[in-house]
């Protein structure tokens, strides 16, 4: 399967017709990033989403003591979007990094916005697309409260095990709200 047949597969069984497809799938436009590259950085304004069909990026803030805290990851198939950003045109206060080289499929706010206007489903697909994001962004939010470094660990090694394999520790530790001398004494204690 190429990196194409990856971005139409986003929207299969959705009941999009073959023309509102063909349309929609024009609108992207196939990008590639190296590793280290930048696709947003704190203080512009993102003007583009993108789908991610191989490679490895991360977002993150510089919190007040000027250190990098990891706020997601993204692998093959997740959607990118910096929502604040791309959708009230305010300066991002993330950074969103290729941590590996990248193919990605862009959409310009201007095409999405015709999209958008002109198919329901699309509209639809977008929705489901915020919701999702805004639980995930809840469900990490009370989990920084309620669990455990420990049960936090766990449960992205369950969900997530990309981040594990792929992500440097100490960005991995930051994303977990612990030092990277933590996360190393949990997984020993895990391990053993």
């Amino acid at each position: 399967m190429n990196d194409n047949d990856l971005l139409l597969k986003e929207f299969e069984g959705i009941g999009f017709t073959k023309n509102e497809l063909e349309s929609i799938a024009s609108g992207y436009k196939k990008t590639t990033v190296k590793k280290g590259d930048f696709l947003l950085k704190a203080g512009q304004i993102s003007d583009a989403y993108y789908f991610i069909t191989d490679g490895f990026i991360r977002s993150f803030v510089i919190n007040y003591e000027g250190e990098e805290v990891t706020t997601n990851f993204f692998s093959k198939n997740s959607l990118i979007i910096e929502e604040s950003s791309f959708f009230l045109k305010l300066p991002s206060k993330e950074y969103i990094q290729a941590l590996s080289d990248c193919i990605l499929w862009s959409k310009h706010v201007t095409v999405f916005n015709e999209h958008f206007n002109e198919f329901e489903k699309y509209r639809e697909w977008g929705r489901e697309h915020l919701v999702k994001n805004f639980f995930a962004l809840k469900e990490r939010s009370l989990a920084m409260i309620t669990d455990t470094a420990t049960d936090r660990y766990q449960n992205l090694l369950k969900n997530r095990p990309e981040v594990i394999q792929k992500a440097p520790l100490k960005q991995i530790a930051s994303f977990l709200g612990i030092t990277d001398t933590s996360l190393s004494r949990i997984r020993k204690e895990l391990a053993n």
